[in-house]
């Protein structure tokens, strides 16, 4: 009896240090996002003090402060957080329920879905910024509904096969992509690849509000699926042993992580690695015991905002911010291929 007091007792004591922790690291998250935020609001061609920005928020006619601030640097600013949070939930949501790094909707395909289909309404349909935002959700839609079913085979779903069709996909994709780009004039090219490299330029406030509702509406039901989410790490007959429903909870997550990252992929375009890096990150500081789907969001905004800044004042010319995460996130992924290799994971 003294001794199973001891085991529950130890068990709780572990408890409360990972949650402790999982406190910690997300208050410390938390915390470098608003310093970041708060860069991308100070700094410019024209670098201005804190007072002058809080004033120029609260409405105050500052002249030569007001547009730069916020017309150009506050939609920026939301723009980045609101993409790299759902980005990095996404991602994080795709790795954990299909228990593979590689799992993310950059690798499956579903941002070149997205993609295909913004490329055709810019170089064919010459649509305005609204259809290509509508378009570019529907094409990552449709890209893992047909994922979804081709991987269900005769039996169950399969992880393995949604994972080789994803890429699969891609590869198609991609290549429609190309052909796309070879076909249209050249005054398109320039619209196109500035939306394919991921920016945050030109971000409005009107554009921005469709992924701030679907961000605050869809977050607090990711948290509340997070716990039956790390049940899928245990295994499908496992989880559905633990009174899981793995089959309605599965369509749940990707419904919503898919709405997420068209919607984010439409706003900002497809800013390369972040969902790809934002879980891992986030499990090596927090712990993989935890749902860590807020942290891997807050390291999604984080890594989009310092990405940003880079590319604006590191380098003598600025670049999108989807080429520093690219960079970023390039030799991760080499890593990580050599690593799984020589586990015989792959």
């Amino acid at each position: 009896m003294r001794t199973q007091i001891g085991e529950m007792n130890f068990i709780m004591a572990g408890m409360r240090k990972r949650r402790r922790r999982w406190m910690f690291i997300t208050s410390l998250l938390l915390l470098l996002s608003l310093i970041l935020m708060c860069a991308m609001l100070l700094l410019g061609n024209t670098i201005y003090p804190v007072s002058v920005v809080v004033r120029s928020l609260m409405g105050e006619e500052i002249a030569g402060a007001n547009f730069a601030i916020n017309t150009i640097r506050l939609p920026r600013m939301i723009a980045g957080v609101l993409a790299g949070f759902a980005f990095g939930v996404a991602g994080y949501i795709f790795q954990t329920m299909l228990r593979n790094p590689l799992a993310n909707p950059n690798i499956l395909g579903i941002t070149s879905g997205s993609s295909v289909a913004a490329v055709f309404c810019i170089t064919v349909l010459h649509a305005s910024n609204t259809v290509i935002s509508i378009a570019a959700v529907i094409g990552g839609v449709i890209t893992v509904i047909i994922m979804y079913l081709l991987s269900r085979g005769r039996c169950s779903f399969s992880i393995g096969r949604i994972i080789i069709i994803g890429i699969g996909m891609q590869a198609m994709l991609d290549a429609v992509i190309l052909f796309l780009m070879l076909k249209s004039s050249q005054q398109d090219i320039p619209g196109v690849l500035r939306w394919l490299s991921g920016s945050l330029n030109g971000a409005k406030m009107g554009e921005i509000l469709p992924l701030l509702i679907v961000v605050v509406a869809f977050t607090p039901l990711m948290l509340i699926l997070g716990k039956q989410l790390s049940m899928l790490e245990l295994g499908e007959q496992m989880a559905l042993s633990l009174g899981v429903a793995t089959d309605r909870m599965r369509i749940t997550l990707i419904i919503t992580s898919v709405i997420m990252i068209a919607i984010a992929t439409a706003t900002t375009g497809p800013i390369a690695f972040v969902s790809f890096l934002a879980g891992p990150i986030a499990n090596r500081l927090v712990g993989v015991s935890a749902s860590n789907i807020l942290p891997a969001g807050l390291v999604g905004a984080n890594l989009v905002l310092f990405a940003d800044l880079i590319g604006q004042f590191a380098f003598e010319y600025r670049y999108p911010v989807g080429v520093i995460t690219g960079i970023l996130g390039a030799p991760y992924l080499i890593y990580l291929l050599i690593r799984m290799s020589r586990k015989g994971e792959l």
